[in-house]
């Protein structure tokens, strides 16, 4: 199952009677599904294809989701398209799409990479289990922080270069969970890893870890 909501970039308004058009990822030309959003700038869950659940249960030599490219056309809106879109079978993957206004009549295309668990990416860099401080300061907070936002470095640790983007909390857990966990697992395998990942990204909140970066 498939539903998708298309707002404004900001996110504050939701774009109603936008074109949204739905193919196979690698058959961008062939459209399986044509539909307009409604005054919330959502559309009807739709249907989808997707492989046999028992390819997520286990390791398997078959790909576990479909992939889906979204495509929104809008009046006074820039075009957009979302390649990659990961969808399980037996549950209901959202997929959000923000379109800016048109300025220059540019098209924005995102691709979405392989899931973690079905891709091959280089091995986590190794971290020290015990990291040396060589300055003085509040290393690790006299209080307990439930963040609202956290710092997401795109790159390694050391690499100045690479961008910093700030996320809203809930949303960083949402999106770690979504690519490191399939949703077709057991509730309570599901909540075991997202516990795992809070308690870890509030570590590194709590003891300021990563304090030299910027």
């Amino acid at each position: 199952m498939l539903k998708v909501s298309v707002f404004t970039a900001d996110g504050t308004r939701p774009a109603e009677n936008a074109l949204v058009k739905i193919s196979y990822t690698g058959e961008s030309g062939q459209t399986i599904e044509e539909v307009r959003t409604d005054s919330s700038g959502q559309i009807p869950v739709l249907d989808v294809k997707t492989p046999p659940l028992e390819y997520s249960m286990e390791p398997s030599e078959q790909q576990p989701y479909a992939e889906y490219t979204v495509q929104v056309e809008a009046e006074g809106f820039e075009n957009s398209e979302i390649a990659g879109i990961q969808v399980l079978p037996s549950v209901r993957a959202e997929q959000p799409v923000r379109i800016a206004f048109q300025v220059g009549a540019e098209f924005e295309r995102l691709v979405i990479g392989p899931h973690t668990l079905w891709g091959e990416y280089p091995p986590k860099i190794e971290e020290a289990e015990v990291k040396p401080v060589g300055e003085s300061g509040e290393i690790v907070l006299s209080r307990v922080v439930i963040p609202e936002y956290v710092v997401v470095h795109d790159g390694p640790v050391n690499d100045t270069t690479a961008q910093d983007y700030y996320v809203r909390y809930k949303e960083y857990i949402k999106n770690v969970a979504s690519s490191e966990i399939y949703a077709t697992w057991p509730d309570d395998t599901i909540r075991a890893n997202i516990l795992a990942i809070i308690f870890f990204t509030l570590n590194r909140v709590y003891t300021e870890w990563y304090r030299n970066v910027h």
